[in-house]
């Protein structure tokens, strides 16, 4: 067993794989109304099946307590926000604690959290990147960069959700307004992606993912933001094989002959393209498509170069 002593802003020394005392020992800090605050974490168990008692303490006695898993104290749970322990609190909530130790945890070693990520998806129709990315955000791993378009809704398709459906009118405005990130024709339909969700989106740490096509992903490698060259990575869904991907086009019912017939020309040409991409996937499986395209996104908030 482990007990880790953590004050509100005061610095301490965490090694939680070879410590079995306290790791720390420091003043608490005194808020202005002179109440003093502060957390004790004992760890019991090892791996998965460890647990921390978690309790704020005022003046050497404990308050109140909760236990939750270890690995939602020290893990990537909330990475984002900042987390204060309000002065005269008399609990301390599993989410705010676990933002609290792991930037407190950063900070000590001389780091801060990692900035937001934009993965950008492209894909030719058919090919399963919508799913995927849609799949992705409903399980809360990132924020789904909703589209413009001038098409018409598909059964089913709700405006907002999505896509936000506009008149040619109304997308050219905001194309001149300057709102777009990035747009382009797509089988004869204009699409963009609004700049302002994007960037607030990164600006708060939070992930994002842009299901576009390769003239929108050339747009977005050559944008002049740092702060969007920065946090963009691209991948490439490639259909397994031709016959496939006409059977995923013609699968769908929601499309004549001729559409069919355009998107196949157009998926063609698309996959030219794959090579300008950081990585590709070949599609298989929705599940096994899911699962690399999880440990991509997994491998890439590793990234040194994204730390703050």
């Amino acid at each position: 067993m482990a007990c880790l002593a953590g004050f509100a802003k005061a610095k301490t020394s965490t090694d939680f794989r070879k410590s079995s005392g306290p790791l720390a020992t420091r003043k608490p800090s005194v808020p202005a109304n002179g109440v003093q605050l502060a957390l004790s974490v004992v760890i019991e168990g090892s791996g998965q099946d460890a647990r921390a008692t978690v309790a704020q303490v005022d003046g050497g006695t404990s308050l109140e307590h909760t236990r939750i898993p270890f690995s939602s104290a020290i893990g990537e749970a909330g990475s984002t926000g900042r987390s204060r322990i309000p002065s005269g609190s008399r609990a301390v909530g599993r989410e705010n604690f676990s933002v609290g130790l792991r930037r407190k945890f950063l900070h000590d070693a001389g780091m801060t959290a990692r900035t937001g990520m934009l993965l950008v998806v492209s894909g030719p129709s058919g090919s399963g990147k919508t799913t995927l990315c849609r799949r992705l955000a409903d399980a809360g791993e990132v924020r789904y960069s909703i589209s413009c378009t001038t098409r018409l809704p598909r059964p089913g398709e709700i405006n907002g959700r999505d896509y936000h459906f506009l008149t040619r009118d109304e997308f050219v405005q905001r194309l001149e307004a300057g709102d777009f990130l990035e747009h382009a024709v797509v089988h004869g339909h204009l699409y963009g992606s609004l700049r302002a969700e994007v960037v607030a989106h990164l600006h708060n740490g939070l992930d994002v993912v842009m299901d576009i096509d390769v003239q929108g992903a050339d747009q977005v490698r050559t944008c002049d933001d740092p702060a969007i060259r920065r946090a963009a990575v691209d991948l490439f869904v490639m259909p397994p094989d031709e016959n496939e991907l006409y059977a995923r086009l013609a699968g769908r019912g929601t499309d004549s002959a001729a559409t069919i017939a355009l998107r196949m020309t157009n998926a063609l040409e698309e996959m030219k393209h794959w090579r300008k991409y950081t990585y590709l996937m070949v599609s298989s499986t929705r599940e096994e498509d899911y699962a690399m395209l999880a440990a991509l996104v997994t491998a890439e908030r590793l990234r040194v170069a994204r730390m703050d």
